[in-house]
């Protein structure tokens, strides 16, 4: 899980809890996982010191989650770029997905509509995500 975290990251944290949660699947919850988001999603987040970290969470082919950009061949059905802090009220529910985006705080590059099926993705580490 240590490899998931980025110093001066809080998203670190969400990351590697979620990733837990996957861990601690049956093949059989994975697999069911993957067939309902059917989606690579890649989070490109920025903190306060205009620093970078990306991660990788792919449930649609692997059922992984990973520091860095999409590993090719395959490719991101949808990129989402926000701060740190923005990713967090995501995460914890404190900050509506579709307001982000309205607001600039959520940019997205390819399917933006995909990026709706990664607030169900965070509520199965959280229970309380609303992208």
């Amino acid at each position: 899980m240590s490899d998931l975290k980025v110093d001066g990251f809080k998203a670190s944290e969400i990351v590697s809890r979620l990733n837990s949660t996957f861990d601690g699947f049956t093949n059989a919850e994975r697999t069911a996982q993957i067939k309902k988001t059917a989606a690579i999603f890649e989070l490109r987040l920025t903190n306060a010191k205009k620093q970078e970290a990306v991660w990788t969470i792919d449930l649609k082919d692997e059922g992984t989650i990973y520091k860095g950009p999409v590993r090719a061949p395959a490719k991101a059905g949808v990129t989402l770029l926000m701060s740190d802090d923005t990713f967090e009220q995501l995460a914890s529910g404190t900050l509506d997905g579709q307001k982000a985006f309205m607001t600039g705080k959520l940019k997205t590059r390819g399917n933006v509509m995909l990026a709706t099926k990664l607030g169900a993705v965070l509520e199965t580490a959280n229970g309380k995500a609303k992208l």
